[in-house]
């Protein structure tokens, strides 16, 4: 009983998602005129209860570097999640994402990335992928901003059970908006994806997701992040379908 209850506050805490969507757009820093931020968060905890330990690792770094001129962005994200008992992993999983943007005008950006990510828990176990497309500010308002994209992507899929590799060819879109209230310095951030195939645009996935953040200090936050995700391909069934809410502390420089 006991180690259920640790179980679950894990869960509840660390957000055990399973999800194989990344919103890379509540991930962005909007530093107009720094050149250089990072946020970064660690968590380690274990519990043991009469020889039922729960191992709970979990790191999340993403970091962006501009040119002198602002023009040209270098962009990474990276984290790692490890929910572990003397029987099972509850979670195991890794991301790595970077991205080059180019500003062009006020209005046209292109962007290139690559992209490895792997989950020892869901059907595909590894997705790696590659792509460049435009990236269009839409409205740019001192305390809103809405942007589209649209990008090509080549992704390499491994099976979970067989190992199967699977190799397709992706369109990615989105829509995402951000706002700042001035008087709580709330900041909200939605985004929608859709991604299908080129050649089979039935197989495709959506993520959907909503992210709040309010600052307590100069360097620390307070966050909510609410995730929908949805892929009409599944290798174990029909589709696949996961929701999480997480909550948390972010730290920044």
């Amino acid at each position: 009983m006991k180690l259920a209850l640790a179980i679950g506050a894990a869960l509840l805490l660390f957000n055990v998602s399973n999800a194989q969507l990344v919103n890379i757009e509540s991930k962005r820093m909007q530093k107009d005129s720094v050149r250089f931020a990072l946020k970064s968060d660690l968590l380690f905890n274990y519990t043991d209860n009469n020889g039922a330990y729960i191992l709970q690792i979990g790191s999340n770094l993403t970091t962006q570097l501009k040119s002198r001129g602002l023009k040209k962005i270098l962009f990474f994200i990276g984290n790692y999640n490890l929910i572990r008992s003397k029987d099972e992993d509850f979670q195991n999983s890794y991301f790595f994402h970077l991205r080059y943007n180019h500003k062009l005008t006020d209005l046209f950006r292109l962007e290139g990335f690559v992209q490895n990510q792997n989950n020892t828990l869901l059907s595909i176990r590894n997705r790696n992928l590659v792509g460049a497309g435009l990236r269009l500010k839409l409205i740019s308002k001192e305390n809103a901003k809405v942007y589209f994209g649209n990008a090509y992507m080549y992704e390499i899929e491994v099976q979970k059970d067989t190992d199967e590799q699977f190799y397709n060819h992706r369109n990615s879109s989105y829509l995402s908006a951000t706002y700042a209230f001035p008087k709580t310095r709330l900041d909200f951030t939605g985004t929608v994806y859709f991604q299908p195939l080129y050649r089979y645009i039935a197989n495709h996935r959506i993520l959907s997701q909503l992210k709040a953040e309010m600052p307590l200090t100069g360097h620390l936050s307070l966050s909510a992040l609410y995730n929908y995700s949805f892929s009409s391909f599944s290798t174990s069934s029909e589709s696949d379908r996961s929701s999480n809410l997480k909550l948390g502390l972010t730290f920044s420089i």
